[in-house]
């Protein structure tokens, strides 16, 4: 199993960390240079970030890696992206890591539906990947990674990629995929995290994971993902029965995480990007919560 440096062990993912509100960039800013002084490794954009989302939090930092989690090959085209990519290599030292996925069916519209791959997500990102490799600066391998979920796109993660992002997985998952990926190529899985202290009503804690879960059972892919899993249809009602909820999620206080984390790593993981979810976590900038989390994960090591 890799362990890739400048990642560092732990990452923090957020959709917050994008935006293209001026009135929000110094928060968002401030944010970002606390979390690598934190000693995170990386800071994962969710959201289909575009490459200027992610200059802003390399030039608000001077040491942590920040990586596009993830970038949709349908909103992006593939030339600018590589020559984006080539721009911020240059000024910010390989700090940037380029995290791309196939996006799903159901955020499909417009000129997208006209692609002649979209109905081949699988395909649409081997072209992709031609097109960053054909650039006129193109995009290293190790420089780029996928966010596969499936058998056939981990194995392209593998071949063609840094490695692997995997979004909305479980442990089974994690060792599943390391098996597939071999033992060098990176597997850094998504871990959504619900912070609460010792002793608190577990009950109230998945209430606040099952109305952020809800949204992405709405999604095809996921749910295919889950029921591959071993998961029943049945455990996608109400925002996901317990057992789902704890598959996916860490809840508890600093020290539950801290022993989701160490079950992630034990499968196969190289790194985690965990997501604080809260009663707003699209727009929450947790700060408090990663702090405590600072304290007591392994982030570098």
């Amino acid at each position: 199993m890799a362990y890739n440096a400048h990642l560092g062990r732990i990452g923090i993912w957020a959709s917050a960390l994008r935006t293209d509100d001026a009135a929000r960039r110094p928060q968002v800013e401030e944010a970002a240079a606390e979390l690598e002084e934190l000693g995170y490794g990386t800071l994962w954009l969710g959201g289909s970030p575009s490459p200027d989302m992610a200059y802003r939090l390399l030039a608000a930092t001077s040491r942590v890696t920040v990586g596009t989690s993830i970038l949709s090959i349908w909103q992006h085209a593939a030339p600018e992206v590589a020559a984006r990519h080539a721009q911020l290599t240059d000024e910010f030292g390989g700090r940037f890591l380029l995290g791309l996925g196939v996006s799903h069916d159901e955020a499909k519209s417009g000129a997208t539906l006209d692609h002649p791959l979209v109905h081949r997500p699988y395909s649409a990102m081997r072209s992709y990947l031609d097109v960053l490799d054909n650039a006129p600066r193109a995009v290293p391998a190790p420089q780029r990674a996928l966010a596969a979920l499936g058998p056939k796109m981990l194995k392209l993660a593998a071949d063609r990629s840094l490695g692997a992002l995997p979004y909305l997985v479980t442990v089974e998952h994690t060792s599943e995929a390391r098996s597939i990926l071999g033992a060098e190529p990176l597997l850094a899985p998504e871990l959504k995290v619900v912070l609460q202290p010792r002793g608190a009503d577990r009950a109230e804690a998945r209430g606040t994971a099952r109305d952020y879960l809800s949204h992405y059972l709405a999604l095809a892919n996921y749910r295919n993902s889950l029921l591959r899993l071993g998961f029943a249809e049945s455990d996608f009602d109400g925002g996901g029965s317990d057992r789902l909820v704890d598959a996916v999620f860490a809840i508890g206080d600093a020290d539950a995480v801290r022993a989701r984390v160490d079950e992630f790593f034990a499968a196969g993981a190289d790194h985690m990007a965990l997501q604080v979810v809260t009663a707003n976590t699209g727009t929450d900038l947790p700060r408090q919560e990663w702090r405590t989390l600072a304290e007591t994960l392994p982030l570098q090591g």
